[in-house]
């Protein structure tokens, strides 16, 4: 069996948390108007709109499980072409998931994590980077004529997270029912896209960047107490769900402090949907952190903060990698 060409390359001079020397940042603008398709009128009409509170008396999964994925850039790199002429950009990363269960039979328990190291070029030539911290296995990606090269490998990047995440809750969710548990719910940390059709599954979004109601709505948002939510809305971007904004136990600050996006699948009916949202509001307020211990509280879970801590871990010296990675490029 014949052997691939080694691929030859060089290491980027800069930090990879700078991004490149050669590379626009690709930064936008903080928080934006959002373009998206928003039907207020799913759970009480839009002239209804008013927190909602907690209910009482729900019946509640035997296991929630935490979905969560961390990925970190070890190098960019650089790839000649035969005559040195030029060289195309790459991204040597390693990434992880994990699966975190809270359940009455075992407490708080990590279920199952997978690592991986990719390298993504739009060099459609590369082949994989075999170095003593493991190999990279490459991952081409189309170039744009619009986009930059960084933009677009690290797009690709998060796509193989997505990927991971979505694997890694299908094998948490067999292994949940190996132990006993009748029933689970899926928290899977950011955006639930293409993860959508997992059942009884919720997508939970820290961070805003884009501002989808309109501002008598938003209103409604900055004036949630902890523990209160929004009415379900549908919301439509490149792809459909429904979602909700709910408020966790904080110090009191911004009109929008301790708020979060919480989301589930919109193929369901919307009585469905309500009963997630209550559902959200009854678990999720329980595992918010507090600020002296994390300078993300209280939308970073408890469970996922210490999920983050588990496949970071497992990601390894950051500083070894990257001089397997500069050995090899000088072999």
């Amino acid at each position: 069996m014949s052997q691939q060409p080694r691929t030859r390359f060089h290491i980027d001079g800069w930090d990879p948390s700078y991004g490149s020397a050669m590379e626009d940042s690709g930064e936008t603008s903080a928080v934006e108007q959002s373009s998206a398709r928003v039907d207020v009128g799913v759970e009480v009409s839009g002239d209804s709109w008013a927190p909602i509170a907690p209910r009482t008396g729900l019946a509640e999964p035997d296991a929630l499980v935490f979905i969560d994925g961390v990925r970190r850039i070890e190098a960019r790199v650089w790839i000649p072409d035969a005559d040195d002429a030029s060289a195309a950009l790459g991204v040597a990363a390693s990434y992880a998931a994990g699966a975190l269960c809270c359940c009455q039979e075992s407490g708080a328990h990590l279920l199952t994590a997978d690592h991986r190291r990719g390298m993504f070029t739009t060099d459609p030539a590369a082949g994989d980077l075999s170095t003593r911290a493991g190999n990279f296995v490459t991952h081409h990606v189309a170039a744009d004529e619009v986009e930059s090269p960084s933009v677009i490998l690290s797009a690709a990047l998060q796509r193989e997270l997505a990927t991971l995440e979505l694997i890694t809750a299908v094998n948490a969710r067999a292994q949940v029912a190996a132990h006993g548990a009748k029933d689970d719910l899926l928290v899977i940390d950011g955006p639930l896209r293409g993860r959508d059709h997992l059942p009884r599954a919720l997508g939970f979004i820290k961070t805003h960047r884009a501002i989808y109601l309109k501002p008598e709505l938003n209103a409604v948002v900055a004036s949630l107490r902890a523990g209160e939510r929004t009415p379900v809305f549908l919301m439509g971007t490149s792809w459909d769900r429904h979602a909700w904004y709910l408020r966790l136990p904080c110090q009191p600050g911004s009109p929008w402090a301790g708020v979060v996006r919480v989301e589930c699948a919109a193929n369901m009916p919307a009585s469905e949907a309500a009963e997630l949202a209550n559902l959200s509001q009854a678990l999720l307020p329980r595992y918010a952190s507090v600020e002296y211990k994390d300078q993300r509280a209280p939308q970073n879970l408890v469970p996922i903060a210490g999920l983050e801590k588990q496949l970071r871990r497992r990601l390894g010296d950051q500083r070894y990698i990257y001089r397997a990675l500069q050995q090899a490029a000088h072999s």
